[in-house]
């Protein structure tokens, strides 16, 4: 039979790409024509479609393809080859399906919130197909996020700052990616201390550590009194850390310091101990004075009900 050689089929093709939807005749044909659902393209050589991208393919006498160049999703439907012999007309169907890569067109933007506070991270994609999203936190485990769109955490917690990562795929190309930087301020918690047992005379050294965000800022007190670099003593603060060391030190210097950690958030104390040596007290410090209170209590309790 005398006609078009071409099955109906689904082409699928990027966006912004150039295709050729083949159609090959045979010298018995005696008309041929190019239609887009019943919008005549070509009629034979002749062109009856305005638009520049699109041309025919003629390879001898047998080839009649048309090529659409910087293919976009208003050219997505069917094409049909047509084709007319002295016996009768025959048509060839393709269905042209524009693919277009996922795309990231709206993040949330880098952001700093309090410890407690509920946060929705949004990131907002286009694609066709529609590409799927997903979220991940990028500490040491990165494991998927429950969320697509909208990313939802419900009173986060300072170990959920960080950096998010969306990523928008659908198999059209790589994946789109973008990120989200997460500050979570809280207050300042004293974690460690580092108390001195030095002998008169000697260098004492205490030393106090702290966390928080925005960064702490220190304080050194004794006997109500704010001690500063100007009283002989010297006061160092690197980040979380401080150290008040006490050059050449006397009887009198000897007892309790306490140490102040503050940002706007709130406010957290210790006390540290320069002692001489033999009194027996723990070189390593003592709790935060919120924690010693509840031992003294503990204490009390146990005197009281004779433990």
């Amino acid at each position: 039979q005398h006609n078009a050689t071409q099955h109906p089929r689904k082409e699928r093709e990027e966006n912004n790409k150039t295709i050729s939807t083949r159609c090959y005749v045979d010298d018995k044909v005696s008309k041929a024509a190019w239609l887009n659902r019943s919008n005549i393209i070509f009629a034979g050589q002749d062109k009856w479609s305005l638009d520049p991208r699109v041309d025919l393919v003629t390879k001898g006498q047998l080839e009649y393809s048309l090529r659409i160049q910087k293919v976009d999703v208003f050219d997505e439907g069917p094409y049909i080859c047509s084709i007319q012999t002295k016996q009768q007309s025959k048509t060839s169907q393709v269905y042209l399906i524009v693919q277009v890569p996922a795309n990231i067109y709206k993040v949330t933007e880098d952001l700093t919130v309090n410890e407690g506070a509920n946060v929705t991270l949004s990131c907002l994609a286009s694609g066709r197909p529609d590409p799927a999203i997903n979220w991940r936190l990028l500490n040491p485990s990165a494991e998927p996020l429950d969320g697509e769109e909208y990313l939802d955490i419900t009173g986060i917690m300072r170990n959920q700052a960080g950096r998010y990562e969306c990523k928008a795929s659908n198999d059209v190309a790589t994946p789109d990616v973008k990120y989200v930087n997460v500050v979570v301020n809280y207050p300042p918690t004293i974690k460690k201390t580092q108390s001195s047992e030095t002998p008169v005379g000697r260098m004492g050294t205490l030393q106090c550590d702290a966390t928080a965000v925005p960064t702490p800022e220190f304080e050194w007190y004794r006997d109500e009194k704010r001690l500063s670099n100007a009283q002989g003593v010297n006061i160092q603060i690197i980040g979380t850390n401080t150290i008040l060391m006490v050059a050449n030190v006397t009887e009198e210097d000897y007892g309790n310091y306490t140490c102040v950690a503050s940002n706007r958030l709130g406010v957290q104390n210790a006390s540290v101990f320069l002692y001489r040596p033999g009194t027996g007290r723990d070189i390593n410090g003592s709790a935060p004075v919120s924690q010693s209170l509840w031992l003294l209590l503990a204490c009390f309790a146990c005197l009281f009900f004779k433990c």
